[in-house]
């Protein structure tokens, strides 16, 4: 220890210097470098956990029109103004971009002395794994000269919280990779309940150390490894919801309106609480306490209920089922009116509070939820006369919500991390359902900034740990593309096209003489079928995956449209040439006659669904047998689907590679029949989920947005809209009814809402179509092109 402190002084007197010396810097040198500087606690852990507070108090003479701050922190910081919580952030990126939040302080500014208080945390090694960090410290910067006077500087205060620390994650947690945010115990006897109040706080307080000047990316003098960018993402939701209800207690009866109202537990008890949310959330659980001190208060959250077996079965049922997962604990110090809230918020159904009292009596007060995520508001509309249908959007964009915050999440409750896979659905659904792009062009950027000295993209960012699906790389330009179409923004698209480009160039080197991709290292995923090993479809030794080519071929497809649009006519010729080779490749080598299916590989070993949905979806199998290979492949896993002659075993598909499927049935021609895919999730309905799981039965996560896709396919295939050039510029519209009798539906664009109504009647379907102003299109039915214009239209289809 004493030797980091002789290092962490050494350096703090090196930049102190610098800091001195500014003003005879020339100004075009010191641009980016902000008065403002990191601070920290003196004597506090600079990577390790810890927890800290900081504090000034100014004076103002008049509250002004605006008052602006920009904060940032590392790890994370909850910002106060005159004891009134202002923001959380910042939101996670990675230290070439780390993030700062901006924030007009004057609702809450009065005359006289006013006071900044900021809790920061580092939870060190348990820190989330999508957490990126240097080290604990924290900024706050004025807008212009008149609030630079709040400026971070060692005229600032800094204590460390010795009351709050992180647990380590339990075993039953860890072996399902758990690596979202720790669990917290506070202790109320060492916890500063009055931190954000210099009158009543009784903290150790010190002068904070500078630990050099905040600086903007891309500023010549570079001083720490925070290069600071605004955050372009809006506060996230907070709004209080109803905690749920108790469905089992022992040990204490609480009141019939409990968490309304309170309940005591006497001195010397154990009690025991399990509440039901009725659906998924994540939120902040804040529980208010009075008297217990040195009582034990544990609360455990999870998103469903085991058995003995640890199968989770009906996800509404309680009896002879118990709680496992994650918790927080809670130490009283017996005074009055004590309220706990994690600093990182928690997912869950069901969350259960187990008490332990030791001389003194426990009032439970109160217990309530503050319900947090990415602020997306429900645009699109979507009914139809099959009333099932409601419930499966519903979930669905439930699903989508809990999913994203400042980034989105592959599942909020085990990992929080932001995967290219995932994501691209994810950004689909906001689209199409928020006709909002802000989270999307985030995840599309940091992945872009992920990028390997390779050239691929890592498979999930931002991330502590370096992961490489190079197949996701693949995704990625799907992403890319599909944001021109759906959104549009040409300055932006053009920006990833660099990116685009390094990605292609690793997987062109990586194809073989004969068309095919070669053994693709790192960990290749494609799906969690049941005997793809962890996600991997078969590779020869010398690799030949089509799955893994035909992916390439999709991503070749996407580059070379790109190319042409912004960017180089060479390198989009080059990619058809490479398209080219491999598509013949695939037919020639993994093309088996007998069964009129794609193989895995050209051993012809193994077959999947995934291999022919591609092959479907890219016109890699000729259009005259496309029909027939989905009727052979769904045979498998499908009612209603039945194959003319004999199929192979094969791998199926699980929910989310069910997305690339439903595009394939549409490509086709049938997507008529897209309602009769839905079965999965019909039953994950009938199973009591509230949230669309990762994967069949047993699942880890009853969260996962890559399985919310049906909202995007009401959309875009039942109701049938779509672009039909990039930034629906212009707009097609081809509905597959199947047999529903009504639908009514709208969908959000950067030009404006389309509505779209449709009824069948004894002479054909009334459609109706309502197109924003300046938009133009078309409506496809049954082979016959309607022309479209701004406005309403009706029209009778036969």
């Amino acid at each position: 220890m004493k030797i980091k402190f002789l290092v962490f002084t050494s350096f703090v007197l090196q930049l102190a210097y610098v800091t001195s010396a500014l003003p005879q810097v020339p100004a075009e040198i010191r641009r980016g470098l902000w008065k403002a500087q990191w601070i920290t606690a003196p004597n506090a852990p600079q990577r390790d956990s810890v927890v800290l507070h900081f504090r000034k108090a100014f004076e103002i003479t008049q509250v002004p029109e605006h008052f602006v701050v920009h904060v940032s922190a590392d790890n994370q910081f909850l910002l106060c103004i005159n004891q009134h919580e202002i923001g959380r952030g910042p939101a996670l990126s990675d230290l070439a971009h780390w993030k700062y939040e901006t924030y007009d302080l004057t609702p809450f500014l009065h005359p006289g002395r006013n006071e900044l208080a900021a809790t920061v945390w580092n939870f060190g090694a348990l820190s989330p794994l999508a957490q990126i960090s240097d080290r604990t410290a924290f900024v706050l910067g004025g807008d212009t000269e008149a609030e630079r006077i709040v400026d971070t500087d060692n005229s600032w205060e800094a204590e460390e919280d010795k009351g709050i620390r992180p647990l380590p994650t339990p075993p039953d947690m860890r072996r399902f990779y758990y690596v979202a945010e720790p669990s917290e115990s506070i202790d109320g006897a060492l916890f500063d309940w009055f931190w954000n109040d210099a009158s009543l706080s009784r903290g150790k307080w010190e002068k904070a150390a500078s630990i050099g000047n905040a600086i903007l990316r891309g500023a010549a003098l570079q001083n720490n490894n925070w290069q600071l960018v605004p955050d372009s993402l809006p506060s996230m939701q907070m709004e209080l919801t109803p905690v749920g209800r108790v469905v089992r207690s022992s040990g204490v009866q609480p009141s019939a309106d409990f968490p309304s109202t309170g309940f005591e537990i006497p001195a010397h008890s154990a009690a025991s609480l399990l509440l039901d949310q009725s659906h998924l959330t994540t939120a902040y659980p804040e529980l208010t306490v009075s008297g217990g001190a040195k009582s034990m208060i544990r609360l455990t959250y999870a998103e469903a209920l085991v058995d003995n077996k640890g199968e989770k079965g009906n996800r509404n049922e309680v009896a002879g089922k118990h709680i496992v997962g994650i918790f927080d604990e809670f130490l009283p110090d017996g005074s009055p009116g004590r309220q706990f809230m994690p600093l990182g918020w928690r997912t869950w159904r069901y969350l259960q509070l187990d008490i332990n009292t030791a001389d003194q009596p426990l009032h439970i007060a109160n217990l309530r939820s503050w319900f947090t995520a990415y602020p997306f508001e429900e645009r699109a509309r979507f009914e139809s006369d099959d009333t099932s249908l409601r419930q499966i959007w519903q979930i669905g964009w439930q699903t989508a919500r809990l999913d994203a915050h400042n980034t989105y999440m592959d599942t909020p409750y085990w990992e929080r991390m932001q995967y290219i896979g995932d994501t691209r659905i994810q950004a689909l659904i906001s689209y199409t359902v928020a006709g909002d792009d802000r989270l999307a062009r985030q995840a599309i950027q940091a992945f872009n900034d992920s990028r390997i000295a390779d050239g691929i993209t890592r498979s999930r960012y931002p991330s502590s740990v370096t992961q490489i699906i190079p197949t996701f790389s693949l995704l990625w330009i799907g992403m890319v593309h599909d944001f021109w179409l759906y959104r549009g923004d040409e300055e932006f698209v053009k920006a990833q096209i660099p990116g685009t480009r390094t990605v292609l160039d690793w997987f062109l080197d990586r194809q073989r003489p004969d068309g095919l991709l070669g053994n693709i290292t790192w960990w290749p995923f494609i799906d969690w079928g049941k005997d793809f090993g962890f996600g991997v479809p078969p590779q020869d030794a010398d690799g030949g995956s089509s799955v893994i080519t035909l992916q390439y071929i999709e991503a070749l497809r996407y580059g070379a449209e790109l190319e042409s649009a912004f960017g180089n006519s060479f390198r989009a010729q080059k990619y058809r040439e490479a398209e080219s080779r491999a598509v013949n490749a695939i037919r020639r080598l993994c093309w088996k006659n007998s069964y009129n299916l794609i193989a895995d590989t050209p051993a012809q070993k193994h077959y999947s669904q995934h291999a022919n949905i591609l092959g479907v979806w890219l016109d890699v199998i000729p259009q005259e047998q496309q029909k027939d290979v989905l009727t052979k492949i769904l045979s498998v896993s499908d009612p209603g689907f039945t194959a003319s002659d004999h199929v192979p075993e094969m791998t199926k598909a699980t929910y989310y590679f069910r997305f690339y499927l439903a595009r394939a049935l549409d490509h086709v021609g049938i997507g008529d029949q897209y309602l009769s895919l839905l079965k999965p999730w019909h039953d994950m309905v009938a199973l009591g989920l509230t949230t669309w799981a990762e994967q069949p039965e047993p699942t880890r996560s009853d969260s996962h947005a890559w399985s919310a896709h049906p909202n995007f396919d009401f959309l875009t295939i039942v109701a049938g809209v779509r672009p039909k050039s990039p930034g629906f510029s212009a707009v097609s519209i081809q509905p597959h009814l199947g047999l529903l009798h009504r639908v009514v539906s709208a969908v959000p664009t950067p030009k404006g809402m389309i509505e779209v109504i449709y009824a069948s009647k004894d002479t054909g379907v009334s459609a109706e179509t309502n197109l924003p102003g300046n938009m133009s299109g078309e409506l496809l039915w049954k082979g016959k092109t309607f022309s479209l214009h701004s406005g309403h239209q009706q029209f009778l289809l036969p």
